[in-house]
């Protein structure tokens, strides 16, 4: 098994928010990303495809198209957006670091080749990241 890894990046805006809860609810457990003029990130995006070497090619996967496809099925989408009034993947879902490293693995894995393994790592802050594999 071998692994390749394409970083990309995106700015994006959010407010976490629990429509279910009150106000004061989802500021005392969100604090200051609760803010109601909303707030961004600076998103750092790794994504890692893991599978058998083709022995003619001598790749796992191109990482032009793997490069393309995260453009456009990422970072056009996000790229520059208020996830939570711009986006149809946030209109019902809270868009914490989880849920949209989530909803990234999900439109990739669409994509991508079922034979190979999929993990998609969000750094929203450089301390804070999250990793998803499915």
């Amino acid at each position: 098994m071998i692994s390749v890894t394409r970083k990309s990046h995106f700015n994006a805006a959010h407010r976490l928010n629990n429509s279910k809860w009150t106000d004061e609810k989802n500021q005392q457990f969100f604090g200051l990303c609760n803010n109601k003029n909303y707030h961004g990130h600076n998103y750092d995006l790794e994504v890692t495809v893991s599978g058998e070497l083709d022995i003619e090619s001598g790749y796992l996967i191109d990482m032009k198209q793997l490069g393309d496809l995260i453009e456009t099925e990422i970072e056009s989408k996000f790229d520059h957006k208020n996830l939570n009034l711009d986006t149809s993947e946030f209109k019902d879902l809270n868009p914490t670091a989880e849920n949209i490293a989530i909803v990234i693995w999900n439109i990739l894995r669409e994509k991508i080749d079922i034979k190979f393994h999929l993990k998609v790592l969000l750094h929203e802050t450089s301390r804070n990241f999250v990793e998803y594999s499915g």
